[in-house]
């Protein structure tokens, strides 16, 4: 996919918002692209605001996604994508994170009172008003209904478990051991503050490093700073994630692309 066909870019983070919201992105399809559109495997949780090219808008959640899609697109749209910080997604929504996984769909149609009040609030807003809208909203409401030292704790171990200069993520019973935490109470807070176990959590963070950095590092180095055993565990876990080998994806050798929906249930 080409620059011409796709823009991002990053917008500022009100910081009202930076306790609940990790990141802001502005995504924009130009022009049909030709080639697939690919969404990586990714642990968060996403609010996104979307807008159509007849001015249709819609709020939609987006769960966790554990292995990468590749969609045709069929159609003009720009985004306003929220990225939830971990340990988030229970006192925005009222679901947790593990309930998520896989799933994208109206925010209003999640169960509970705070996603339909959220949704009721933010519905028919251009994104920039939205983003205004939950800059005024967001504080109070989780700052009453957030656990501060369990999403602490939840935001410890993603910390723990992500890749970062210099460090690569220990063994679950290492981690559970730095946090003071039983391996049990560690996948309870991974599963209902980010949806996934810590071990999956770590092997899509892998994953999404090798694909930021695989144009500055051999494969080997590439594997090693990542923190796979060798080249040969990086290959199998990314073909697990990315369903095809590192080589074939960045020579663009992908698997089909299926046709991309706005809203999908189960």
């Amino acid at each position: 996919m080409t620059n011409a066909d796709v823009s991002e870019r990053e917008l500022p983070l009100p910081d009202e918002l930076r306790p609940w919201i990790a990141r802001i992105a502005d995504l924009t399809v130009n022009r049909l692209p030709v080639e697939p559109f690919v969404h990586l495997p990714d642990a968060a949780t996403k609010l996104v605001i979307r807008v159509e090219g007849n001015g249709r808008r819609s709020v939609l959640v987006v769960g966790p996604r554990v292995r990468a899609t590749y969609h045709a697109a069929k159609r003009l749209v720009a985004c306003a994508e929220l990225r939830l910080t971990p340990g988030t997604t229970r006192p925005l929504l009222g679901v947790p994170a593990v309930d998520l996984v896989g799933r994208a769909m109206p925010l209003g149609e999640l169960p509970g009172r705070a996603a339909r009040q959220l949704a009721v609030e933010l519905r028919g807003l251009e994104p920039e008003a939205a983003i205004a809208r939950l800059t005024e909203v967001v504080p109070d409401r989780l700052t009453a209904a957030a656990d501060s030292a369990r999403a602490e704790l939840v935001r410890a171990g993603v910390d723990a478990m992500s890749i970062r200069s210099g460090h690569s993520p220990g063994p679950v019973p290492a981690v559970a051991r730095e946090l003071a935490v039983s391996e049990r109470q560690l996948r309870n807070l991974f599963a209902e503050g980010v949806g996934l176990s810590p071990k999956h959590y770590a092997r899509i963070n892998r994953v999404r490093a090798v694909v930021a950095h695989a144009t500055e590092l051999s494969w080997a180095e590439l594997a090693a700073v990542t923190g796979y055993y060798d080249q040969s565990h990086m290959t199998s876990d990314f073909r697990a994630l990315m369903g095809v080998p590192p080589r074939s994806y960045f020579m663009g050798r992908l698997p089909e692309a299926m046709p991309c929906r706005a809203v999908r249930h189960g």
